[in-house]
Formats: structure tokens, sequence, C-alpha cells
């Protein structure tokens, strides 16, 4: 539990989006929306590691699952955020609870919410995650 707060004390300094911590190891991100999962999934795995976020929905839990945190504390999460911890027995804080995350502009569901909508497949989700984000910007 100790992990978990100092990840949250990391997150509050407001320099970052998103904190993995565990023991005297710190991983930070300042970029915005589920990048950050995207680009600590290319660096390996992180079993045990305790996680501050600013938004958890399924996408983000799914990752956060996927990268074997043990931990997840979020200013925002999901009802769908808290099925899939629950189900891979990772333990959970939040400040709000939602039913929806939703997109930039707000109208809407966050497309990653949606590109994940139908899996509860960690691995899926990923692929599926990466698809979402190549389709958005464009590339092929």
């Amino acid at each position: 539990m100790i992990d978990l707060e100092v990840a949250k004390r990391h997150y509050s300094k407001g320099c970052y989006t998103c904190v993995l911590v565990k023991g005297e190891q710190t991983y930070v991100s300042d970029k915005s929306g589920i990048l950050p999962l995207l680009v600590f999934a290319k660096s390996g795995v992180f079993e045990g590691f305790s996680a501050a976020d600013k938004i958890v929905g399924k996408a983000a839990a799914l990752m956060y699952a996927y990268l074997g945190v043990s931990r997840v504390y979020a200013e925002v999460m999901s009802r769908t955020a808290i099925d899939v911890f629950t189900a891979h027995g990772i333990e959970f804080e939040y400040d709000t609870l939602t039913d929806m995350i939703i997109n930039r502009r707000g109208d809407g569901a966050c497309p990653m919410e949606e590109a994940v909508a139908n899996t509860d497949d960690c691995n899926e989700a990923v692929t599926l995650i990466e698809d979402k984000l190549k389709s958005l910007s464009g590339a092929k």
C-alpha cells in the first residue's frame, strides 16, 4: 500500500498524468489519454506496481491488467474499470465514479472505451487500442 501512496503523491504534484511505483522504481508520464500505458507496455511488465492516473475506464483498466499492476488510484474511474479490476484481482481507489468515460469533446463515449467494449481479453485490448489510435491519427 505504501507504493500506492507514493504514486498518488507524485501524481498530485500536477506534473504527471500517470505514475507507476514499486519500491525505489518510479515511472512517470505527462502524456494524455491511454498513451502512457501503451508506452509502458512496450517497455516491459510492471508486475506488482501501483499506479496513479487521471481517468481510468475499461480500456485503461485492461491495460493495467496487461501490465500486471496490483493497485490503481484514479481521480475518475468507470464502473466497467471496476469490473475489470475485480476480475483481475487488482485493488483500486477513486475519487469520482462514473458510468461512462466521455470523449474530449464531451459529446459521447471515449473512442478507446468503444474500441474495447466487446472484449475482456487484455491482449486483444492492446491490439484494439493500438488500431483505434492509428485510425484516429489517420495512419495506415
